[in-house]
């Protein structure tokens, strides 16, 4: 057996320096090319086995493609592949490898005429016209918050005289109450020396006595005030007079 036949299972390319020294003729020659070709086609189909046996991944085609930045899938495998938002991705993330028209990523007239509406309805000011907006309401918030620091500051300023008056509301409240009490203590020992003996202030006779006091004693505050105010308004009046005289005198 020569050894052209020996050899036919190394590839095609290689046959040549292995068979330049040979004796046998042409003709035997393209007879075992032929059959090295055969054979190849079969070794290359046992290749592409082998390799696929030694993805040990179990990933399928698609994530294993992934895995390792080629395009997931040479053809279409849903409807979805088959979009131009897909085909865009693609191009996006693996580039002139995807095998992607990249004419695809340029927006079609349609597209660009519902982009420029949109725009139109959600962003209808300038860029300008934003930023005016934006510096105005700063301006007002700026205004607002110097405006409550300066009442801040006014009402710290009152802060004493707030406290002095309150302190003057709660000494008069005070007061008026020790007054009420002493005039009601005042009111029992005059009804005790009314009746001349000892008497149970819970007594019906001695509560009786004690409300007519307290009558007569309102009654007679009243007449005081009126008195007062009385004596007020023709103070008030005497003065007015003395202005009319000295006015008419002087004119």
């Amino acid at each position: 057996m020569n050894l052209c036949v020996k050899t036919k299972v190394f590839r095609p390319q290689l046959i040549g320096s292995i068979c330049h020294f040979a004796t046998t003729s042409p003709e035997s020659l393209e007879q075992n090319e032929q059959v090295l070709i055969d054979d190849s086609d079969e070794a290359l189909a046992r290749e592409a086995e082998i390799e696929k046996k030694r993805n040990i991944s179990r990933l399928s085609a698609g994530h294993f493609n992934q895995i390792n930045g080629r395009r997931p899938y040479e053809l279409p495998q849903h409807l979805a592949h088959l979009t131009v938002k897909y085909n865009r991705k693609l191009y996006g993330k693996y580039g002139s490898a995807s095998g992607v028209n990249p004419s695809l990523c340029w927006p079609s007239k349609k597209e660009i005429q519902e982009k420029l509406e949109y725009e139109s309805v959600a962003f209808p000011f300038t860029i300008k016209e934003m930023m005016d907006a934006a510096a105005q309401k700063k301006r007002e918030e700026q205004e607002v918050i110097e405006k409550r620091e300066k009442d801040l500051a006014a009402k710290f300023a009152k802060v004493a005289i707030w406290k002095k008056e309150l302190n003057d509301k709660l000494n008069k409240k005070v007061a008026e109450a020790q007054a009420a009490k002493e005039k009601k203590e005042r009111l029992v020992e005059e009804v005790r020396r009314h009746f001349g003996f000892t008497l149970d202030p819970r007594d019906e006779r001695f509560q009786e006595m004690l409300a007519k006091r307290e009558k007569e004693q309102k009654k007679a505050e009243k007449m005081a005030r009126k008195e007062a105010k009385e004596k007020q308004m023709l103070v008030k009046l005497q003065q007015k007079n003395a202005e009319i005289s000295e006015g008419a005198k002087k004119s």
